[in-house]
């Protein structure tokens, strides 16, 4: 694991200190509110200092890579960058159920997660806790943990805090959400979403490359992009597609998901108030075959 050396070489401790000076004017995700969360003010995750976290379990419903046989360790951090009004874990992002931890604390999740035999921690959505992950990795290495970490994100990512995870992550796991500002910012809240987006995930495929497996089919390294497609069109899936074959390549694997129902907000909010048909998806199915985007995994259309 790359985090190991920078943990020998004492670059961990550096970016730990730097990322808990961002808290300070906080700017970890690219709304940037400047509120000094070391203070207690919160932003518009309305996370302060302290680390908060939903569940830590044993979760076999993620990607085959990712699960794997025994389980990903995935933790869920409480609040979120984005308020998407079809949220469907809205009790954790958006009402921020949870329970505070110490890092310490959270180290020994992931240490007791390593225990039970997962093939990696899988944080999701935790870019707001940047600091407090690092630093929990930090003990817990101390503690003998020694699994790949993924990167669960909303792919609403800034380079500077991508800078913090160069060598940490193992495998990032983000979302293509948009390929409309107005449609982002209506259904997200993400300003500028598409531009974001599109610098943050060249980055992580810079830093992890593209999906490596064990002779298991287990991730240990690597980028996998998650597409959910909405009603309407509302997420431009043909248009992501092609973005995604032209700027990341063919060899990208790509979860193309048909799971999405109106939950949280979207039941009133027009145009995201009913699941996809099946000719939607369909539609996205046929533009990620024509581009040859062959990499990945299709679910079943939707009835």
């Amino acid at each position: 694991m790359k985090y190991l050396e920078l943990y020998e070489n004492g670059e961990l401790s550096r970016r730990i200190k730097e990322a808990y000076r961002r808290l300070a004017a906080c700017d970890l995700c690219p709304h940037a509110c400047g509120v000094n969360r070391l203070k207690g003010e919160t932003g518009l995750c309305e996370s302060g200092k302290e680390v908060r976290i939903a569940s830590a379990n044993v979760h076999r419903g993620e990607e085959p890579p990712i699960s794997g046989t025994k389980g990903s360790g995935t933790i869920f951090l409480s609040g979120c960058t984005l308020n998407c009004k079809f949220c469907q874990n809205f009790p954790i992002s958006q009402l921020r159920n949870g329970t505070d931890l110490t890092v310490g604390q959270l180290a020994d999740k992931m240490v007791g997660l390593q225990k039970k035999g997962v093939h990696n921690i899988n944080f999701v959505t935790p870019t707001h806790f940047t600091p407090q992950i690092l630093a929990a990795l930090y003990l817990a290495i101390r503690k003998g943990f020694r699994i790949p970490i993924v990167w669960n994100t909303n792919g609403y990512e800034s380079l500077e805090t991508l800078a913090l995870l160069d060598g940490v992550v193992d495998i990032y796991l983000p979302d293509m959400k948009y390929c409309n500002n107005d449609v982002a910012v209506k259904l997200s809240g993400a300003k500028g979403y598409t531009e974001v987006n599109r610098r943050a995930l060249p980055e992580m495929l810079r830093q992890v490359g593209h999906l490596e497996c064990d002779d298991d089919g287990i991730a240990v390294r690597g980028l996998i992009v998650r597409h959910l497609v909405l009603p309407e069109g509302q997420a431009g899936s043909p248009d992501t597609l092609a973005w995604i074959a032209e700027n990341l390549g063919s060899a990208t694997h790509i979860a193309l998901m048909s799971q999405y129902f109106p939950a949280h907000a979207a039941a009133q909010t027009p145009g995201i108030e009913r699941r996809i048909t099946s000719d939607e998806y369909a539609e996205a199915v046929e533009a990620l075959e024509e581009l040859e985007l062959e990499n990945g995994w299709v679910q079943e259309e939707p009835e």
